[in-house]
């Protein structure tokens, strides 16, 4: 009889330890998928800003034809574009693009005939609509932030996360100049 206690505790402690791995692994596989829709998100805003930056040397063009003795702000928009689009996306090199965007979008307002260009006013639909697009990605990233953070602090996973190497994310913030107008389309005037 204590050899049959003995193999039926063995029995549960095997049962337990199996369970808890399975749970283990639940809880490592829902962190993974809740940090792969956090890189998900910052590689949609990589997309919307390379399609931003894909935008500006036709913007640029556009403008030339009509407004080229503007030589200063047409180089401030390439200068402002290249460094955005060098690589590593900084706030600051966003800031000032956007800067130079709204001042090249600015000069529609000085010259009719742009302002009145077939082109000029599909260029600015297009830019238009990436920065709607861009905007609503910010959001969800900080949605899918919200949600891995959540997942790793919440229990049991938050006992396991450190060990398993989740860490919190960053929400993505906002310098001085963005805030109050990223989720707003650029004003543009016909």
């Amino acid at each position: 009889m204590p050899r049959a206690k003995g193999i039926a505790m063995e029995w549960i402690v095997l049962g337990i330890v199996v369970i808890l791995l399975f749970v283990l692994v639940g809880i490592y596989n829902r962190l993974v998928s809740l940090r792969q829709n956090v890189r998900r998100g910052v590689a949609d805003i990589d997309a919307q800003l390379r399609q931003r930056h894909d935008l500006i040397p036709n913007l640029v063009e556009t403008v030339k034809g009509y407004a080229g003795h503007e030589q200063e702000t047409l180089r401030q928009v390439i200068e402002a574009r290249n460094a955005a689009a060098s690589g590593e996306v900084s706030s600051g090199d966003e800031t000032r693009l956007r800067v130079a965007l709204d001042k090249l979008l600015a000069l529609g307002e000085a010259y009719p005939d742009l302002k009145a260009s077939a082109n000029f006013q599909e260029l600015q639909r297009e830019l238009a609509d990436v920065e709607d697009k861009l905007a609503a990605a910010r959001r969800a990233l900080n949605a899918a932030v919200a949600r891995y953070n959540t997942g790793i602090e919440s229990f049991p996973a938050v006992l396991f996360a450190g060990m398993f190497g989740f860490s919190e994310a960053d929400f993505h913030r906002l310098d001085d100049s963005e805030k109050g107008t990223v989720d707003q389309a650029p004003k543009i005037a016909f």
